[in-house]
């Protein structure tokens, strides 16, 4: 599909919502991927990796591969500024019945199931922190409280976003720093060994990796805003490429410490990896201290993914007759409807408790809608030589390719390995063709 200009509606609303900066757009990327899967996957690593550096080149490779990620949807974002993530990439590069796909999973349930997920965690780890609290409730608040801020305008969204990335961010550097300089050294070593590159050719480092890219995922977070990027030609490449250079740089040392501090046997095979080693680091009182560590970082997570999901269901409204009123904003340019929309959907996850399952079945669609905009570097390239680029991947064409290969990976995995979820994904995003099709119907212009 040739490239075109965003509509008319868009591009109304893209002058009257506020202006957010790089540092806003970095935050926003960095507390979408730093949540719970940093805090959790090592237990399950440790059993088939018994190698420190192995494990360690876990969270470097994935970083990388969420470098190369960054690095190719730097060049879309670029050459096609709009908000909407793979929904206007695919839209412009391939046919917006691919793009809405992809943005059909995502804002139906691509933001609000992680974000379900996140707030019940939350109110599982305050519970660990506050005996007596209860889960479902804290979860709902936060919800709640969080859109609710969002809902206020872009100013109070990007106040929240810094604050708490800020202090998610303060206090993870701060457990690394401290987990070094108190903890009890383990008999390990963080240098490679003979044995390292037979442990990283191996089918439990290969599949650990999928789980690692799990952990990376949202370092495109920003591409779904790029109307609110002041600047987004230069800020978006800025933002993507920073966020995901300072998440490498706290999941590495972060695992680092971990090793370094907490006994392999000890962590082999638990999910509360972060509180066995604030145990270990801390005494009796570190499983609470890290417990409460987690749920500041689930707070800047759900800010992240509330502000970003309604932007995608957003941009379908602008496009969409049948789908115009999400398109509408408030005064302070919040995209009220889509918002609210997705509150419901959270919160009716919340109360069936059905948040996980939903998850674990989207995300072979999220990662083919991933795969495929990657891919439309390559195919922008060929099919629109003119096409100007503000900026360009560095190392084309083996950059977007290591990308590809690590997803192509990962999507297989899911096949073999997950058919049954991997189907209803697929199912879930065929489906959206029906609605596709009735939404392209002309309706009556939207008042605002």
């Amino acid at each position: 599909m040739p490239d075109r200009p965003p509509t008319a509606l868009g591009t109304q609303d893209s002058m009257v919502i506020a202006k957010v900066s790089t540092l806003t757009a970095t935050a926003i990327a960095v507390a979408d991927m730093i949540g719970i899967g940093v805090f959790t996957s090592l237990g399950f690593q440790v059993r088939g990796l018994p190698s420190a550096f192995s494990l360690l080149m876990l969270w470097v490779v994935g970083g990388i591969t969420a470098l190369c990620g960054a690095h190719s949807y730097a060049e879309l974002a670029a050459a096609l500024p709009r908000s909407g993530g793979e929904y206007n990439f695919l839209s412009r590069i391939y046919h917006p019945a691919v793009g809405f796909l992809a943005g059909w999973i995502s804002a139906t349930v691509g933001f609000a199931a992680p974000i379900a997920l996140a707030a019940m965690t939350f109110g599982t780890y305050f519970e660990g922190a506050v005996p007596g609290s209860p889960p479902l409730l804290l979860g709902l608040a936060l919800a709640w409280i969080v859109s609710l801020v969002h809902l206020a305008g872009v100013r109070q969204g990007s106040l929240l976003q810094n604050v708490s990335t800020g202090i998610k961010v303060v206090l993870i550097a701060g457990l690394i720093v401290i987990g070094f300089a108190v903890g009890t050294p383990q008999p390990i070593s963080l240098a490679p060994s003979a044995q390292d590159l037979g442990y990283i050719l191996s089918a439990p480092f290969a599949i650990s990796l999928v789980f690692v890219m799990y952990s990376y995922s949202g370092w495109n977070a920003a591409t779904y805003i790029i109307n609110e990027v002041r600047d987004p030609e230069r800020s978006l490449p800025r933002s993507l490429l920073a966020a995901t250079l300072i998440v490498l740089t706290l999941y590495v040392a972060l695992n680092a410490v971990f090793l370094y501090t907490t006994p392999m046997e000890k962590m082999a095979g638990q999910i509360n990896v972060a509180q066995i080693a604030g145990t270990e680091i801390f005494g009796a009182t570190g499983g609470r201290l890290v417990a409460g560590l987690i749920c500041i970082g689930l707070i800047s997570a759900v800010s992240a993914m509330t502000w970003i999901g309604p932007r995608v269901t957003m941009v379908i409204g602008e496009d969409m007759p049948g789908l115009r009123f999400f398109a509408r904003t408030t005064k302070a340019g919040v995209p009220a409807a889509a918002t609210l929309f997705q509150l419901a959907v959270v919160t009716l996850l919340l109360f069936t408790q059905s948040f996980e399952a939903v998850v674990d079945y989207v995300q072979f669609g999220l990662t083919v809608s991933t795969f495929l905009a990657v891919l439309g570097v390559i195919v922008l390239r060929i099919t629109r030589p003119e096409l100007q680029r503000p900026y360009r991947v560095w190392g084309y064409p083996l950059t977007p390719i290591l990308f590809l290969c690590v997803t192509g990976f990962m999507m297989f995995y899911m096949v073999t390995q997950r058919p049954m979820q991997s189907l209803a994904s697929v199912l879930t995003m065929l489906a959206g063709l029906i609605v596709f099709a009735l939404s392209r119907r002309p309706t009556a212009p939207a008042t605002r």
